[in-house]
């Protein structure tokens, strides 16, 4: 059985720049600083970059994942990183919202003119990290409706117009990834799970729109989770409903999409879910990624023996809930190391 990783990992040490993942700064100011620090890194940033994303993928390498990410090493966190560069995005004007559903507040960003992309970036930092393995490094990026969640919106008239224009500006990376050669690509939307009628209503149409024209060698990938706190081992945080995943389930399966990403580990799913995917990949969570125990190798493989009850093992991929990086790099390698273990025992 193929195994992944969803996206973030914990940055090495010397790589000091904010990070969404260290505890507290996801509900404050996630962006303040960063641009500060990588002014501090001056020319050397380039190559700290590479160094920092060649030591996670060879992390992910040695505990026995089949496809990689950089590990969002050049990221503040998933979203800001990427809109950053964007057109229309006033990272010094920023203004308090409540975010997630109301799981939390945060000074965020604004949106002050029209959303456009600039010179695809997503290439260069993906080439960056292929160089240094021969396993396929996996692209990774915010979704629309996520994106628009986690800005303050000053200029669209309504969020569905807001997400179709990030969309556009999105499939621009994904087509020029394409075009570099990237062969995986996921677009993360965990707010789907939290606002799953304007997902079903606009925000399904803006993924699309994002892969448009994504040429069929690549696997194009969804990525929705349940939600996080901003520390390990808090289990009082709001989450995303249960049933979120049974109302999406079929509208995704209907869609370009080739794979969805689940959590399940931290709070199991009933597997007949699988059952509504008839032809979709189900990159399912198998080790919980905000507890600090590791998960045996025996109880992972228990748990992808029941998914595969409900699915076939060629659809089936064993993977994280979602980023490492609020684990330390210890802990993150030994809970790759027994999902690896479990998922290549299997068919």
């Amino acid at each position: 059985m193929l195994t992944t990783t969803i996206g973030s990992y914990p940055k090495p040490g010397y790589l000091d720049i904010p990070d969404w993942f260290k505890a507290g700064t996801a509900t404050a100011d996630p962006t303040a600083g960063y641009a500060e620090a990588i002014e501090r890194l001056g020319e050397g940033a380039e190559s700290l970059f590479r160094k920092a994303a060649a030591e996670v993928i060879a992390d992910q390498v040695d505990a026995g994942i089949d496809i990689v990410t950089d590990g969002e090493v050049r990221r503040e966190n998933y979203i800001h990183y990427h809109c950053r560069h964007l057109d229309g995005i006033d990272f010094g004007l920023l203004t308090a919202k409540t975010v997630r559903e109301g799981a939390y507040e945060a000074r965020l960003p604004t949106v002050t003119g029209a959303i456009a992309a600039r010179e695809p970036f997503l290439p260069d930092d993906w080439r960056a990290a292929q160089a240094s393995t021969d396993r396929p490094v996996k692209a990774t990026m915010p979704g629309p409706l996520t994106i628009s969640d986690t800005m303050a919106n000053a200029f669209y008239a309504d969020t569905k117009s807001l997400c179709a224009a990030l969309a556009q500006s999105l499939n621009s990376e994904v087509l020029a990834l394409a075009e570099a050669g990237c062969r995986h690509i996921q677009i993360d939307e965990p707010v789907f799970a939290r606002r799953t009628p304007e997902a079903l209503d606009f925000g399904l149409d803006c993924l699309e729109r994002a892969f448009h024209r994504c040429p069929s060698q690549v696997m194009r990938t969804v990525h929705m989770c349940c939600g996080y706190p901003d520390h390990v081992d808090d289990e009082d945080y709001p989450k995303a409903p249960r049933e979120s995943y049974f109302e999406l389930a079929e509208a995704i399966d209907r869609s370009s999409v080739d794979a969805v990403s689940l959590e399940d580990a931290h709070r199991h799913n009933d597997l007949t879910l699988l059952e509504r995917f008839a032809s979709t990949r189900v990159i399912l969570g198998v080790v919980a990624i905000a507890r600090s125990r590791v998960e045996t190798v025996e109880e992972i493989g228990e748990r992808l023996r029941q998914a595969l009850d409900h699915i076939d093992g060629e659809r089936l991929i064993a993977a994280p809930d979602c980023g490492l990086g609020m684990l330390g790099r210890d802990l993150a390698r030994a809970k790759l190391c027994n999902l690896a273990d479990a998922a290549h025992s299997l068919p």
